[in-house]
């Protein structure tokens, strides 16, 4: 069996790490945090109707602020100030908003992170490599955990939802994971949206918006009249091609980059498909999507190339390899860069 990388898993999160502790010592850590911050998700006070109950205390201007996220309400009294983002995504989209004062820790990162942002990043504590277990957030003192692929809140890692609640902290998790139907840029801007209006700064979250669509717009100007690409995006796998489906944001990204997902018809954000389906489809490129491990896009391709049944394969057998970060395939500020890059990669002509 050739050695892929695993893939990011159905839900679309990484495989999460096992927590190191037990249920008796998180309650235990929870109830000293809660004794001596005041409550952790409520540090002075600080919200009302969240998944916690009611706090006192006045609302800041602008506020309180509800928001219905992936079936969990909460009204926000004042902005969060102590926020754990797990996943680079989350927390790429906080410092786009000019957030890092607000963020009390990263876990997750993905890949390199952005370079407008890595000074303010790497200023951030980064509480684990991997997802954090629930004791290792507890111990940051949030009053909000930000979660980007639905592994954040794994229940069965000890991170669900409800136990943040339970301790007294609010959560958020990436729109991607609730969303009904096919995503487009406009659930990308929803997200960026919401997030602006937590934090009270929806005034940068809209020129954020406006920017990232002048972004897409530039390209799409470009394409104008082109022959939509037959793509197959690689991810992972060996006996088995686990791709892209057509309800992902990566379904838009590469319709806005003048291609078209010969997997577009799977109705899931990932999916497993046969190779024997892959040879049907005769996809001219191939998308192979780096997760960022030294080696891990060369190791890809010489495992497609290797392959005798993909050698007529018109993506394959004429060399046409495309290349996307993972990261930059999700819901968070990377979508318009994503476009961009693979505009150039499907139809250079339109980009010299």
């Amino acid at each position: 069996m050739f050695g892929i990388p695993p893939s990011p898993g159905g839900s679309g999160g990484r495989r999460p790490r096992r927590p190191a502790v037990v249920g008796g010592i998180v309650s235990a850590v929870a109830a000293l945090l809660l004794t001596a911050c005041g409550g952790a998700g409520d540090p002075g006070g600080t919200r009302a109707g969240g998944p916690g109950g009611a706090r006192p205390g006045a609302a800041a201007a602008g506020f309180p602020v509800t928001v219905d996220n992936c079936g969990v309400r909460t009204t926000y009294r004042r902005p969060p100030s102590r926020v754990v983002t797990i996943h680079q995504h989350p927390a790429e989209l906080m410092l786009a908003l000019g957030l890092e004062s607000s963020m009390a820790g990263t876990a997750f990162p993905d890949s390199e992170v952005l370079a407008q942002y890595r000074q303010a990043y790497e200023r951030i504590p980064e509480l684990s490599a991997k997802e954090p277990s629930f004791e290792t957030v507890l111990e940051a003192g949030p009053d909000l955990v930000y979660g980007g692929y639905g592994s954040a809140f794994a229940e069965k890692e000890g991170r669900s939802r409800k136990a943040f609640a339970d301790a007294g902290i609010d959560t958020h998790l990436n729109l991607e994971y609730c969303a009904a139907g096919r995503l487009t840029m406009d659930h990308v801007h929803e997200e960026i949206r919401t997030v602006g209006k937590i934090f009270g700064v929806a005034d940068r979250a809209e020129r954020l918006v406006q920017d990232m669509q002048r972004r897409v717009d530039a390209v799409t100007g470009k394409l104008g009249g082109v022959r939509p690409v037959p793509v197959f995006v690689y991810d992972s796998g060996d006996k088995t091609a686990f791709t892209a489906g057509g309800t992902g944001i990566g379904q838009e990204i590469i319709r806005l980059a003048g291609g078209s997902n010969v997997f577009g018809d799977l109705d899931k954000v990932f999916g497993d498909v046969s190779w024997e389906q892959v040879v049907d489809r005769r996809p001219e490129v191939i998308v192979i999507y780096d997760y960022g491990d030294p080696g891990n896009v060369a190791e890809k391709k010489r495992f497609l190339q290797s392959q005798p049944a993909l050698a007529d394969v018109p993506a394959v057998k004429n060399r046409r390899f495309a290349v996307l970060p993972l990261t930059a395939t999700v819901v968070g500020v990377r979508p318009p860069q994503a476009v961009e890059e693979l505009a150039g990669q499907l139809h250079p002509e339109r980009f010299r």
